[in-house]
């Protein structure tokens, strides 16, 4: 008597199936790749271009086309400052240790409200700086709320989230404009805050990424290519087997 082998067409199914997903993985990532290698120049070229005028209310942005725009503008800071805490910056390769960003409200001689990063200062004894200051840094947009940390730390008075609309509403720094500028100078008398210019290093993984699913895709044909093999071409019975 044989014994009944397994049919084709499930296994088939399912490696064909398990192909075209590992294969659409590997492609997906090739396309992140490109998209990431124009958003990388993209973002070089804006850090390294002359800053512009601030851009009027009217202007429709978003972070997408105008994050690290550089621009300039002459302001003056009112009111309390907001610290952010930090352990360290994916921007800056100044910051080393754990301390706070600073932002405050700048208000334009037109009236408009623009919350600024002054920059990095190891603790909270920072001054707001008196008179009109000629600001140049870069547009930033805010970050979205965690599920895991609390905006603010109400007892410390320390933000964990670089949300400057949050900022603005319990400063009460009035409405702002929906980014905030990240100051590269002037550097004030003391070096504190320490502004400085930002170094956009994003990651670009995705070629590796890619090679990992066709690998896994070219390993899972090989087994299957394997596995037919023997179903075609069965080695003897094992010994004492009997027909």
């Amino acid at each position: 008597m044989t014994a009944n082998r397994p049919g084709l067409l499930i296994p088939s199914v399912i490696t064909l199936t398990g192909l075209a997903v590992l294969i659409a993985l590997g492609t997906w990532q090739l396309e992140r790749k490109a998209w990431k290698e124009g958003l990388i120049a993209a973002l070089r070229e804006r850090v390294s271009a002359a800053p512009a005028e601030l851009p009027p209310p009217q202007a429709r942005l978003n972070a997408g086309e105008a994050e690290f725009t550089r621009v300039r503008l002459r302001a003056a800071f009112q009111g309390d400052s907001a610290f952010l805490y930090t352990s360290g910056s994916a921007l800056r390769d100044d910051v080393k240790a754990p301390g706070y960003f600073v932002f405050s409200l700048a208000v334009l001689p037109d009236g408009r409200r623009v919350a600024v990063n002054r920059g990095y200062a190891g603790d909270r004894n920072v001054p707001v700086p008196a008179g009109p200051v000629e600001i140049v840094g870069s547009l930033r947009w805010p970050d979205d709320s965690s599920w895991f940390v609390a905006d603010h730390d109400a007892g410390a008075n320390v933000w964990h989230v670089r949300n400057h609309l949050k900022m603005a509403e319990r400063q009460g720094w009035g409405r702002v404009a929906p980014f905030y500028i990240e100051q590269e100078s002037p550097v004030p008398p003391g070096g504190v805050p320490h502004p400085a210019p930002l170094r956009p290093n994003l990651p670009n993984n995705h070629l590796q990424y890619a090679i990992t699913w066709y690998g896994l895709a070219a390993a899972l044909l090989a087994v299957f290519a394997v596995w037919l093999a023997r179903r075609r071409h069965p080695g003897p019975p094992p010994a004492g087997f009997a027909n």
